[in-house]
């Protein structure tokens, strides 16, 4: 195993991608763009570039820095490009699954980048291999492909409108031929993907910080059900159905997301400081300090603060240099392992009592080596204070939770975790708190968000066995 204990006891996104239609420096920006979405994904990196007459691709393992030198940048060259980073939830960590995936079709060539879980791919690819499929890779992605080959009809567009029909899930997906683009977001919207402009061309990402670093501007987020057509003749928009109703995963504004992306208009800081607000609210404690784990917490630890009037402090200092580490045979080198990631400030916490934000307790093991830290460091209390509801139920749609097993508020109430991980008080934001924090519309059902790890209601089917057992809320 390459997971280190931090990575282990984090909820870990899929991937991201980035595509941009219409611009000279095309795999330069791909690059640039990957980078910033490099927090989605850091097991490969890939793009695939088209001048209009062939497609070119270059991908690896490791980080987009490593995979990509400038001597391997030249050598794509095009107006034209998709990109990936990828975290594995689905399909074994190698380099036959990295994306984007590149496929010869009829007399033609595409390449798909896809961000999302499908919850069907296993009954679909069982069906396709008994009709004679073969396939190269463990990845879901790669059922799309072959639907897309199966398809009676010629043009790209219908093509995928059927093979989508036909998959269930989460889907944030790009698709390149040589001289089109094409986007698709599920019915649900389950993953964020944003349309952009840079010039004359078109840009889309999974996080709207890519438009940032590009220079592009923001036009809209793709919607769900959507289907995006990009060619010389400018962009269309399709409808993949009209059965749609968004629901975004909640944890893109908890955790994923970057702090200076915006999803829905909402800029993920603020949200996160709103949180962090209302959880002071249902959660107050007398205390000296609050700290926040870095990085995704920090946000919600200064709202935290605001709204108790105790003061913020960087109590605990991660360490941006140190890669992954192999998890240690022992219980005092897997220790280790954490204190490579963090320390905590002596002078900050010694003698104090100490809120600590995170924003989720997924298996606890961290948080309980966290808190030790700071009592070590000389904390006289830890409070442990989540800036969103206990995770009780897995995800389906690409993040990388797939047994109840896992979870420790799957089989501990919240007395029995703060027992667990050595915390003096610990609470949770409710989940009426979260929705009201992060303000996004309330006339549609739970303001549009997808609640499955919180409630065990699934907005779509759940496969859950070869005899297709279903399961649905």
């Amino acid at each position: 195993m390459c997971y280190d204990d931090l990575m282990l006891d984090k909820l870990n996104e899929e991937c991201g991608v980035f595509g941009i239609y219409g611009h000279a420096h095309a795999p330069e920006l791909a690059y640039y763009g990957l980078h910033a979405l490099q927090h989605r994904g850091q097991e490969s990196a890939g793009i695939v570039v088209s001048d209009g007459r062939k497609l070119l691709h270059h991908k690896g393992m490791g980080l987009v820095t490593d995979v990509f030198s400038n001597d391997r940048l030249s050598q794509l060259q095009g107006d034209r490009a998709i990109g990936h980073v990828r975290y594995t939830t689905s399909g074994d960590s190698r380099i036959e699954n990295a994306q984007p995936l590149v496929f010869n079709y009829r007399s033609d060539i595409m390449a798909l980048a896809h961000n999302g879980n499908l919850v069907n791919a296993g009954q679909i690819k069982r069906y396709l291999e008994r009709q004679g499929s073969i396939f190269q890779t463990t990845s879901d992605t790669e059922v799309i492909a072959h639907l897309i080959a199966r398809s009676a009809y010629d043009e790209i567009e219908l093509a995928v409108k059927e093979a989508l029909s036909m998959i269930k899930g989460a889907y944030a997906l790009l698709l390149m031929t040589k001289d089109k683009l094409l986007a698709a977001l599920d019915p649900n919207g389950l993953r964020p993907l944003s349309l952009g402009t840079l010039g004359d061309g078109y840009v889309l990402s999974s996080e709207t910080c890519a438009f940032d670093v590009i220079g592009a501007a923001y036009l809209r987020e793709v919607e769900p059900g959507e289907l995006l057509v990009i060619d010389q003749n400018g962009l269309r928009t399709e409808r993949l159905t009209n059965q749609t109703q968004r629901t975004i995963c909640s944890f893109e504004y908890i955790y994923f997301a970057r702090p200076d992306s915006n999803i829905d208009g909402i800029n993920v800081h603020l949200c996160r400081k709103q949180l962090g607000k209302k959880l002071a609210e249902e959660a107050p404690v007398e205390a000296d300090v609050v700290t926040g784990v870095p990085d995704s917490s920090i946000s919600a630890a200064i709202g935290y603060a605001e709204a108790t009037g105790i003061p913020y402090e960087l109590g605990l200092i991660k360490n941006r240099y140190v890669g992954r580490t192999f998890i240690q045979p022992t219980q005092a080198l897997r220790a280790q392992g954490v204190r490579m990631k963090l320390s905590a400030v002596r002078k900050v916490v010694e003698g104090k009592r100490v809120v600590m934000i995170d924003d989720s307790i997924v298996r606890g093991t961290t948080s309980s080596r966290i808190v030790n830290m700071l009592r070590e460091a000389g904390a006289t209390e830890v409070h442990v204070r989540i800036s969103s509801p206990p995770v009780i139920h897995p995800c389906y749609y690409g993040i990388d939770t797939s047994s109840r097993e896992e979870l420790i508020a799957a089989k501990h109430p919240v007395e029995e975790i703060r027992e667990v991980i050595g915390a003096d008080s610990l609470a949770f934001l409710s989940i009426e708190g979260m929705l009201e924090a992060i303000g996004r519309s309330d006339a549609v059902p739970n303001r549009g968000h997808c609640l499955a790890c919180f409630t065990g209601r699934y907005p779509t089917e759940i496969y859950t066995d070869e005899h297709e057992t279903v399961l649905k809320s």
